[in-house]
């Protein structure tokens, strides 16, 4: 059998710019690393894009010698971006430790990214030495294998390698392991790249990157022309947008970084850097220390997302209306508060009555953060609104309470969807699966320490087993392009 049945290469991103690239991108070499060690490797999608009868030999080959893919890109791209970092422009960025390593098809059709973090040098990486440290690798890996399991549209993580360097920084202790990590994701065009475009006044790029943008991710809109497809498909930007910070509140997630090169075109949750999944539901909590202001903390992800899409309706105000993209820009809030309806309903698994439905968020996130219950356990306890599992719970007695008796009524008032998911072994216990700070920094001791992996894997089968249960499917949102 072919190491490449069922493999659907794709250059789309390729095919944008001038013969070198400009203004899109940079091509560049991969980092040559003194070992490849299999530390992570992503079976059930690599099977999804037809890459899963590699070898492990041939797995290292192309997701960490970067070997190029069969009729693939045959040198790695470096994607050209700018972007507000904590609300300061910055226009000495790009892919600074990464790049677009191929494009590919799954097997409905999507156009799918292979990115990477770690691979080395490029243009942008500025004083950086463009590498990974093995304990971002895990981190990378654990966080978009719980959010996935949550349900939240998330890139992959597709391949971790350890890579035999030492090196320092300034936040680890030193010298730190190195990795290399590649993720699919459905796409790399961060809200930057329309904000360099922008900044060089480059208004033929900004439209052939919406055409490439409307025809791979919005198809819908391809028979829209001028500023009719540039302010649509800012709308539909904006509603993924909103879409995106609803199911990280369901999930109890802190991005942690939401800059504007830390947002794409797809809606699509990425780079993890200091995430954080909040212990309850505080909205001051942060996940970056060094976020002082709380600037991007938990209760504020939505309105880290509004700002910056109206950076994002700045760089297309060059080609289209102050007027529509102002008011496509106020869709926001309304986008949200149907998308944290959607999430949260979804995330405890009771049919949405399109009445009040936004009432019972409300009411159930102040109650959460009045209480300081654990975040995860609530959705645990009250999934499909059974009261009898809730009773049973070690949390019983604080469900009895008076201040929860409002919740209580509304959500005792709903219907269940897939209460047949309540027999899954996961749910017969007594506490949910989480990923806290506390638990991260054990697994990653236990590695650092004795090269122990044996706590990692058990938290990625206990998650799996989470996923199974919860019968999330976190691409289900993504819309499918035109085959050509």
């Amino acid at each position: 059998m072919s190491d490449f049945s069922g493999y659907k290469p794709a250059r789309a991103y390729e095919a944008l710019g001038d013969e070198a690239g400009a203004p899109f991108y940079d091509a560049v070499e991969a980092a040559a690393f003194p070992k490849h060690v299999i530390r992570y490797r992503n079976q059930c999608w690599a099977e999804k894009v037809g890459l899963g009868d590699l070898s492990d030999g041939g797995w290292a080959d192309h997701f960490g010698r970067f070997a190029p893919l069969p009729d693939n890109f045959q040198q790695p791209l470096a994607v050209r971006y700018h972007g507000h970092q904590f609300r300061t422009y910055n226009a000495d960025i790009g892919d600074g430790r990464g790049f677009l390593f191929a494009q590919l098809r799954d097997g409905e059709g999507r156009l799918l990214d292979l990115g990477t973090k770690g691979s080395g040098q490029t243009p942008y990486s500025r004083f950086g030495d463009g590498r990974l440290t093995l304990k971002g690798g895990v981190r990378e890996v654990l966080a978009t294998e719980m959010l996935e399991a949550l349900g939240v549209y998330t890139s992959k993580s597709f391949s971790l390698i350890e890579t035999g360097e030492n090196l320092y920084r300034n936040d680890e202790p030193s010298p730190a392991r190195s990795s290399v990590l590649v993720r699919l994701s459905h796409s790399h065009v961060r809200f930057g790249v329309f904000q360099r475009l922008a900044y060089e006044k480059n208004e033929t790029a900004i439209s052939d990157l919406v055409d490439y943008c409307v025809r791979h991710f919005y198809p819908a809109l391809e028979t829209k022309t001028g500023e009719d497809k540039i302010v649509a498909f800012y709308r539909g930007v904006i509603a993924r947008t909103a879409r995106l910070a609803a199911q990280w509140m369901a999930a109890g997630f802190v991005h942690g970084v939401l800059n504007t090169d830390n947002l794409n075109v797809t809606g699509e949750s990425f780079d993890y850097g200091p995430w954080r999944f909040a212990p309850n539901a505080d909205p001051n909590f942060t996940a970056a220390y060094f976020d002082e202001a709380g600037l991007y903390a938990f209760g504020r992800q939505a309105e880290a997302c509004a700002w910056n899409l109206a950076q994002l309706g700045g760089a297309f105000a060059r080609l289209a209306g102050h007027d529509a993209l102002n008011d496509a820009l106020q869709s926001f809030g309304d986008a949200y508060e149907e998308a944290m309806a959607a999430a949260f309903f979804r995330r405890l698994g009771i049919e949405r009555s399109d009445a009040d439905d936004f009432t019972l968020v409300v009411a159930l996130l102040r109650w959460m953060n009045e209480t300081g219950v654990g975040f995860e356990q609530i959705f645990f306890d009250w999934f499909c609104a059974d009261a009898e599992r809730a009773a049973q719970s070690p949390m019983a007695a604080i469900y009895q309470d008076e201040k929860f008796a409002a919740v209580r009524e509304k959500l005792t008032a709903v219907k269940p969807v897939g209460a047949d998911r309540l027999s899954h072994a996961y749910f017969q216990g007594k506490t949910p699966t989480t990923m806290l700070i506390d638990e991260v920094e054990a697994i990653w001791a236990a590695i650092a320490e004795g090269d122990d992996w044996s706590a990692f894997e058990e938290k990625l089968s206990a998650i799996a087993a989470m996923r199974e249960a919860y019968g999330f499917e976190a691409s289900q949102y993504c819309a499918l392009p035109r085959q050509d």
